[in-house]
């Protein structure tokens, strides 16, 4: 039997930048299954992304997803993309096996905590303060540059990066440190600053936008997110989201150990 990629529609040009289209997945001409495909939004047109992979149920566990996903791969390679991604909810564990089986490399993941509406204590001789207009300017050079700086390691040119990093800034803190629903703290420890959090909070969650922890004072990463989700339970919110790297072993094990349970995986692979 033969699976292939039929499409449903035009390839659609959006105005986000992005070009999409629908196909049907299917056996012998007889539909199966849909995949969504797309050029990345914020990585750029070189970049693809499959924002939906589905087999009907009496067709599953016979392969047809491992070829439909292979197949959606030679059409980003025909698109002119050098890399595609793919993301999995944290508890599909058969998609996430497949994805990795076929060479996706895990990139980062979602990960969020239920909160019960107890305002945690932050240790003794820890308090946190907003942070003030004269801090702002420094931190957000300082996180313009790292977020760029992480986009140019997936493949970002420099010029592209820090044009994303000014628009994500320009979009999430229009004004600074008085954006609405918006806190950026600095956390002392006996009088000496120890890290700063920046925390969003949106109707569904609050979340975690940046938690660092000065070079000298790694240890208070954990009162960083005690405050968050301090925060959060002061702006009335049920759960607290974050974004973690893979790789980032220490963050990962102190939010697991937080309770954090992972939403979602993303992965990538690069097309050769």
């Amino acid at each position: 039997m033969t699976t292939t990629l039929r499409p449903t529609e035009p390839l659609q040009h959006n105005t986000d930048g992005t070009r999409s289209r629908h196909y049907q997945v299917c056996v012998n001409s007889r539909p199966v299954g849909g995949v969504h495909l797309s050029t990345h939004p914020e990585y750029g047109p070189a970049v693809a992304r499959v924002r939906d992979l589905h087999i009907e149920e009496p067709d599953r566990r016979r392969g047809r997803g491992t070829v439909a996903a292979l197949a959606a791969e030679e059409v980003a390679r025909g698109w002119g993309c050098k890399r595609i991604e793919v993301s999995v909810s944290g508890d599909d564990e058969a998609a996430l096996r497949l994805a990795t089986a076929l060479g996706y490399v895990l990139r980062s993941r979602n990960m969020t905590k239920r909160l019960d509406g107890t305002r945690p204590a932050l240790p003794a001789g820890s308090t946190a303060r907003p942070m003030t207009e004269a801090e702002y300017g420094p931190w957000l050079a300082y996180g313009r540059e790292q977020f760029a700086r992480s986009m140019i390691e997936r493949g970002v040119s420099a010029d592209e990066a820090y044009t994303k990093a000014d628009e994500s800034h320009a979009r999430f803190l229009p004004d600074g440190v008085a954006t609405e629903n918006t806190l950026i703290s600095v956390l002392e420890h006996e009088a000496i600053r120890v890290g700063v959090l920046w925390l969003r909070l949106w109707p569904e969650t609050a979340f975690v936008l940046d938690v660092e922890a000065d070079a000298r004072h790694r240890g208070h990463g954990r009162s960083l997110m005690l405050l968050a989700e301090a925060q959060a339970v002061e702006g009335g919110k049920d759960r607290i989201s974050l974004h973690v790297f893979a790789g980032n072993t220490p963050a990962e094990r102190l939010y697991e150990s937080l309770g954090y349970e992972t939403t979602d995986h993303h992965l990538y692979k690069e097309l050769l």
